[in-house]
């Protein structure tokens, strides 16, 4: 067998491969030894006729179709194998020449994992946040937890700001009502913002049975298409009002929310809540910021088939999220001015992916030059950190005794431990 490879660009190959009759020859027998088991010979149960009779009786194009598919996998493979190839498809085969039992060339066309050189990793800038709780932040939460612990007392004056109203509308657009402008019983914080800019205003000073129009234009930059800068009315009945009563922040308050003594043990506690929360923030930000650095520092060719994939996958989980918010792929590619989906993913999407790919490449690359491997013991604790976390759910938990699964988990936690090196690296300058 002879060989000779192509660089067509730093992605893709072309392999061209001769076969001689030695070869040639070796898949013929193959051919014909698995062609034989289908043969059917007078004599001779199926499966059971005699190789040397069964040849005799294969159809020979079916039989020359064979020797070239077994002749060419192979082939591709030795070669491949033999010139330390990487393929990420299936190669495109274009047969140049064959003269059954005695030659055979033809070309194998396919992308490949790129060579990646990497810039100086150990020498990338690590921006540390200061990280400060201010005392508006605690405020923040301990008024959350005051909301939680409020008590609603139904009251007969007018609807006044901070009270919750129960409610039906009927929002109309030139006399016709629109999508998702209908509600019942529907339960509204006035000055919680819910609603179009001027609803909630128009709903306060009315009292318990009054029916009344709210008229209103939407925002130029409404998220609906149809509704954008639209004079609508919405026709109200209030049905209810709930005075809102905050308890006092007191030590009883705080003993009803955790196990604190007093109202300055909470909030110590918020503001070391708080503080963990920020430095994981800024941890993760570090990693992004040092993947990112080492990415534009570095060579790194992106096949397309990565990209095509990883674009792929993106927005299947962009729809999956769209579709828990009620909304489908057209209506966010109406409601953000894409022309068509094409454009969408031709822009958006595609940045996205090659960010990803390229970064894919890079710790791959890193992992390799690092010699960064992941135990079988990580793994395992890995493993069932996930079955810990869906151990509710029978058909999630069957999901990890499946090996692609496993495999999936251990390329994650091999990435993990290449960022996590990337930092340490970066921190002992």
């Amino acid at each position: 067998m002879e060989t000779s490879v192509k660089n067509i660009s730093d992605t893709k190959v072309k392999v061209t491969i001769t076969l001689d009759t030695e070869r040639l020859a070796i898949a013929e027998q193959v051919a014909v030894t698995k062609l034989a088991h289908d043969v059917k010979v007078p004599g001779f149960r199926k499966g059971k006729t005699p190789v040397a009779v069964a040849a005799k009786n294969i159809d020979p194009q079916v039989l020359q179709d064979k020797i070239l598919d077994n002749a060419i996998s192979k082939a591709v493979a030795d070669a491949f194998l033999e010139n330390k190839i990487q393929a990420l498809d299936r190669p495109m085969v274009e047969v140049k020449k064959y003269v059954p039992g005695e030659t055979l060339e033809f070309t194998a066309e396919t992308e490949i994992l790129p060579k990646i050189k990497l810039g100086n990793y150990k020498k990338l800038k690590i921006t540390k946040e200061k990280i400060s709780i201010e005392t508006t932040e605690v405020d923040e939460v301990i008024e959350r937890m005051r909301k939680g612990l409020a008590e609603k007392k139904e009251v007969k004056r007018a609807a006044k700001n901070g009270d919750e109203t129960v409610i039906d509308f009927i929002g109309k657009k030139d006399g016709v009502a629109f999508d998702g402008g209908t509600g019942n019983d529907y339960p509204l914080t006035l000055g919680s913002n819910q609603f179009v800019p001027g609803f909630e205003e128009g709903v306060i000073g009315h009292k318990v049975g009054d029916v009344f129009d709210i008229e209103l234009t939407f925002p130029a930059d409404y998220g609906s298409a149809e509704l954008k800068g639209a004079k609508v009315t919405f026709t109200t009945t209030l049905k209810a009002i709930n005075e809102i009563v905050l308890p006092e922040i007191n030590d009883e308050f705080a003993a009803k929310v955790g196990p604190f003594k007093t109202v300055s043990d909470l909030k110590a506690d918020i503001k070391r809540e708080l503080t963990s929360q920020k430095e994981h923030e800024s941890n993760e930000k570090i990693k992004d910021d040092l993947v990112s650095q080492l990415v534009a520092i570095s060579e790194v060719p992106v096949p397309e088939i990565l990209i095509t994939d990883q674009m792929k996958s993106i927005e299947q989980d962009f729809i999956n999220n769209l579709m828990y918010q009620g909304l489908s792929i057209e209506q966010y590619l109406e409601n953000n001015g894409f022309e068509s989906k094409e454009k969408w993913l031709e822009t958006e999407v595609r940045l996205v992916a090659e960010k990803r790919v390229k970064a894919g490449l890079v710790l791959a690359e890193l992992s390799k030059a690092e010699k960064v491997e992941a135990t079988t013991a990580e793994l395992d604790a890995h493993v069932e950190a996930y079955r810990q976390q869906y151990a509710k759910n029978p058909e999630a938990l069957k999901q990890f005794e499946q090996p692609e699964v496993r495999r999936d988990i251990a390329n994650r936690l091999l990435t993990e431990k290449t960022v996590d090196l990337l930092v340490e690296l970066n921190n002992k300058k």
